[in-house]
């Protein structure tokens, strides 16, 4: 399809409602005219944005005149999407100026206008209200009762009667008071632009409502309360989706305790109407039961999961539930590659795509992923041929446009004929749609809302006839859980979830330790050791946790690898003795999964200077408290916090084998850390640029389950200590053989 309307994106924002939820809305800022007011803003835009009108001047709509009968065909017929150019039967009316002749004369043919006499249309008449009644009912088809003579208002005549009733029956016009229509008043441009917008539905115009989520991974405390907006936006959007970008496994403790099946009964409770597969849906496929745990959250969902560039034929577990193809409102339990769902008379067709790169982040086991790109081509064929022009894709692909493993807006420039994508898989609040233009005037708006619930998101879209976008707002739903309230039907549905999860908080482990495990904080700035500012043992353990993850993806066991944690994510320490489920929790309460960033030793020691750069304690005695600050893995490092900031690294040795090596600026090194350091925070700029260059992937497993596999692989016992992997060589004291910020506690 070629897209010729005008494309607009409004961030107009409506007074918020009682969940602090705002609406959208357009008001008369999000078109050119200054003299529109607020009664007719949203009507004017929709003409101005569909190329109805250009108004009377380049500032001026001028919603108070009259409106010529000529130019009321040029408006019908645009709604319409009749355009000038078009072959059309002359009318033969001789008083019907040449821009307007191509509109009069196809009314005409169609029906819809009839002459003041066989040659004289009254083009510059002025139309009334009656008049624009009788065309606006043919315009748009509308059903009106041929045989109906009278109406509540004493001033329209059976000659008018059913297309006034019509109208009013349909709200798309109403009296001037309640015995008068105003038949006979010339109908002014405000007036007839109420009455085109009002019934654009009926002309083949389609107002849709995308709620989406994605990456919620297991996080369900959010649910109640994304319940709650959810059906405050159905109830103000009759045109409604909600959609899942992928990623429902592996996180919090709801996947640990329930494995998919406490959020497969919360997504049906808020009634999902499609969702595609995430990566780490595929995490089980080495296990010794497979993908068991995938076959029961798709066997009791009540939407369908979509997967256009999956291949389940030859997956045991899934083989029997994988339908592939389109289907016509797809079931729940089965497995399609799109679906096409039938929405107030209009066809909007969706599909599932999954990253390439699960074959390395995950464990896809005998499901074959194909080519993205090659497969939505395919499928978007397929919904054409259907008779579909609205389609949706679901990804689980992510936004990052310079990523080797692909994009939404790579996809978005190869396969132009995607109105809109709900993206996941990066973890991305997009607080507004990125808008891909393609050269030939297609355009394809994508979202995305963050992670684990924190948000929903929103997506308005308006569509013309001819299936293309023309105007759209898009943006994120913050659930405060503080401010909002939960849906209570929603809260018992989770209630014996959430008692389960609690009752899991509370378990061993299975491993104790002899010494604390320090994730301690200076009290006064003065040199107390802290997470902060040097090196911890449970800082080591966090770092060596991420290490040894990584290296389990596939190649990495070959390569250089190392790891990073900052300090100010470590939010607590753990007693020594019994190491609990929620003690762990308590340490890395924000849940920020593993990312990988493809780097190289020049970049690594420019991490390094940022870690160790910050302010120094007067005196000479280290560093103060900087969040950024670095615990590592796989690498030791030397640094004089007494030099100028940028200049302070010393020596890096980099573990290669069983030893430690001098680290090269050349050497291609990955990095393990989380997805919070890997995008950039705490001002790494370096791994901000790293990521726009398309150089972090997202494997994503959970910190908290990273860090007790970890520690359960070290056996039921440990005593872990300083070991000095960081050493600041201008402080005198030592602890366990290594120089650490003076007064600082043992570990």
């Amino acid at each position: 399809m070629t897209k010729k309307t005008r494309f607009m994106a409004t961030t107009i924002t409506a007074a918020a409602v009682a969940t602090a939820l705002a609406v959208p809305s357009a008001s008369a800022d999000s078109s050119k005219f200054t003299d529109v007011s607020e009664r007719y803003a949203d009507a004017v835009n929709f003409l101005w944005a569909n190329n109805v009108t250009s108004g009377v001047s380049e500032t001026k709509f001028d919603t108070k005149s009259s409106v010529k009968r000529a130019d009321a065909a040029i408006f019908i017929a645009k709604v319409m999407g009749l355009e000038p150019g078009g072959v059309y039967k002359d009318s033969g009316f001789t008083d019907v100026p040449k821009n307007a002749k191509w509109a009069v004369d196809a009314l005409a043919e169609n029906g819809i206008v009839s002459g003041k006499s066989t040659t004289k249309f009254g083009a510059s008449e002025h139309l009334t209200r009656g008049e624009a009644a009788a065309m606006i009912v043919k315009a748009a088809k509308i059903e009106a009762d041929s045989k109906l003579t009278e109406t509540q208002f004493t001033d329209v005549n059976k000659r008018f009667a059913p297309y006034v009733q019509a109208l009013v029956d349909e709200k798309i016009a109403s009296g001037k008071d309640s015995k008068t229509f105003g038949t006979s008043m010339p109908v002014t441009r405000g007036e007839l632009a109420l009455f085109l917008n009002r019934g654009n539905a009926k002309f083949g115009y389609f107002d849709l409502m995308v709620m989406h989520m994605n990456d919620h991974h297991a996080y369900l405390d959010n649910f109640p309360y994304i319940s709650t907006v959810v059906n405050e936006l159905r109830a103000k959007n009759e045109n409604n989706l909600l959609l899942h970008g992928g990623d429902v496994f592996s996180g919090d403790l709801y996947w640990n305790k329930y494995k998919g099946q406490a959020d497969v009964v919360m997504m049906n409770y808020l009634g999902f109407d499609a969702v595609t597969f995430g990566n780490h849906e595929f995490d089980e496929g080495g296990s010794a039961v497979g993908h068991e745990a995938l076959r029961n959250y798709i066997l009791g969902a009540k939407f369908p999961v979509l997967g256009a560039n999956l291949d389940f034929k030859g997956d045991q577990k899934l083989k029997d539930l994988y339908k592939g193809g389109i289907a016509d409102n797809a079931s729940g339990g089965e497995i399609y590659d799109g679906t096409i769902v039938e929405i107030d008379g209009q066809k909007v067709g969706m599909f599932g795509l999954t990253t390439e790169d699960t074959v390395n982040i995950s464990s896809p086991a005998d499901v074959e992923v194909l080519s993205y790109i090659n497969r939505a081509k395919e499928t978007v064929a397929a919904l054409q041929a259907k008779g579909v022009d609205k389609i949706i894709a679901i990804t689980h692909v992510g936004v990052d446009e310079a990523s080797p493993e692909g994009s939404d807006q790579a996809l978005a420039k190869a396969v132009p004929d995607i109105d809109v994508i709900v993206g996941g898989h990066t973890h991305i609040p997009l607080k507004e749609p990125i808008t891909i233009a393609n050269e030939n005037g297609d355009k394809t708006l994508i979202v995305q809302a963050g992670q684990y619930g924190d948000y929903l998101g929103t997506l308005d879209v308006k569509f013309n006839p001819k299936g293309e976008i023309y105007w759209n707002h898009g943006e994120l739903v913050k659930i405060d859980t503080k401010t909002m309230k939960a849906d209570p039907k929603a809260e018992a549905v989770l209630a014996p979830f959430k008692a389960g999860k609690e009752e899991l908080k509370k378990e061993s482990i299975g491993v104790k330790s002899e010494v604390e495990l320090s994730g301690a904080r200076d009290s006064n700035a003065e040199g107390t050791s802290s997470v902060r500012h040097n090196e911890t043992n449970l800082g080591n353990l966090i770092a060596d946790a991420m290490l040894t993850k990584a290296k389990t993806l596939p190649g990495m066991d070959k390569e250089t690898v190392v790891s990073v944690q900052n300090g100010g994510g470590i939010r607590t320490s753990i007693e020594a003795g019994d190491i609990s489920v929620g003690s762990v929790m308590q340490v890395l309460p924000f849940g920020n999964p593993l990312a990988i960033i493809k780097s190289n030793g020049k970049e690594v020691k420019e991490a390094l200077e940022r870690s160790v750069g910050g302010s120094v304690i007067e005196g000479g005695k280290g560093l103060k408290e900087d969040g950024g600050f670095l615990h590592v893995g796989g690498l030791k490092f030397t640094y004089d916090s007494t030099k100028k900031s940028g200049e302070r690294v010393l020596e890096v040795l980099v573990k290669e084998g069983e030893e430690y090596v001098p680290l090269e600026d050349t050497k291609t090194v990955y990095i393990a850390t989380n997805s919070f350091t890997a995008r950039g925070g705490d001002d790494y700029k370096v791994f901000e640029k790293a990521s726009s260059e398309g150089r972090v992937s997202d494997p994503g497993f959970s910190d908290t389950q990273n860090l007790i596999e970890y520690l359960q692989s070290l056996g039921d016992k440990i005593n872990p200590q300083v070991e000095g992997r960081i050493i600041d060589t201008s402080l005198e004291t030592q602890q366990n053989g290594y120089k650490v910020p003076a007064g600082a506690a043992k570990n």
